[in-house]
């Protein structure tokens, strides 16, 4: 969904000059991919679907909160040639159009991290509007119809701005024991956020990851977690795949390095599910409009 608004009170004609300083008017969906739990997927999920709707048409905009940096660096920016980050953006040191760099994919643009972001949790502790930060920086006209956040793996003070922001939570859910008790914490997370930070967040969907046909175990996960979910769950899921794991090592998402392989194609189904869920969101919004 996208809608016009005012431009940012920052904004002037005179400072603007970037690279994606083009005639803009919209205010893209912004969907924040995100788990507390680390090795479930989230980089390569975030950069696999932004790169699938971009495939499709669609703008995009992958925006990287992880101070390791995974996601900036699988779309092939060069970290040490970084003058500005989304560090800066959430300090009020540039402006987001200032940091976006395109991709090599057309269609998909990055705002890169750095490793600066790894203080950004201590010094947003006293920061005025801490919490407000990344939306206040995003929630601007941009040439996009989607926003993607790649979180970081923790439910710190960056993943709290992504989820004030975002208009919806994607889930990746890795097949494994302790996944259902993660989630629990992170669904508690998300009702929080919503009652008094941003009452449109909710939650897209759960996309299962690293699943292997082969063991039981990702079975009865997957069973369990739609069990508790129900619809939320997305009927894709994503299998283990070493042409995925080695895509990033070449600063390419996977559907880039190997579109045939099997993760590649799963990535490109889960895209088709979540734009199919978008339109009929849309469709629900005009009725009752």
């Amino acid at each position: 969904m996208t809608y016009d608004v005012p431009p940012h009170p920052l904004s002037s004609r005179n400072d603007r000059k970037s690279a994606s300083a083009l005639p803009i008017s919209r205010i893209p969906r912004i969907f924040a991919v995100a788990n507390q739990k680390g090795g479930v997927g989230k980089t390569t999920t975030s950069i696999n679907l932004a790169t699938a709707m971009s495939a499709v048409g669609k703008r995009v905009l992958l925006v990287d909160l992880d101070p390791q940096g995974n996601a900036s660096t699988g779309l092939g920016v060069k970290r040490a040639d970084l003058r500005k980050s989304m560090y800066d953006v959430l300090f009020g040191e540039a402006h987001v159009q200032d940091v976006i760099q395109q991709t090599k994919v057309p269609g998909l643009s990055v705002a890169p991290s750095s490793v600066h972001l790894s203080g950004a949790e201590i010094e947003l502790v006293t920061a005025e509007r801490r919490e407000h930060r990344l939306r206040e920086a995003l929630r601007v006209s941009l040439p996009y119809d989607y926003i993607i956040m790649d979180c970081p793996p923790s439910l710190n003070l960056l993943t709290l701005n992504a989820l004030v922001t975002a208009d919806s939570v994607v889930v990746p859910l890795q097949c494994e024991f302790y996944a259902l008790e993660g989630l629990s914490h992170l669904v508690k997370t998300i009702e929080r956020v919503k009652k008094h930070y941003n009452p449109v967040l909710g939650i897209h969907g759960v996309v299962l990851t690293m699943y292997d046909k082969r063991n039981n175990l990702s079975g009865m996960v997957a069973s369990d977690v739609r069990s508790h979910f129900g619809d939320k769950v997305y009927k894709t899921v994503i299998p283990r795949n070493v042409r995925v794991s080695e895509a990033p090592s070449y600063g390419l998402p996977a559907i880039v390095y190997d579109m045939a392989c099997p993760g590649a194609q799963a990535y490109i189904h889960l895209a088709g599910e979540i734009l199919k869920r978008e339109r009929s969101l849309m469709q629900a919004i005009d009725r009752a409009a």
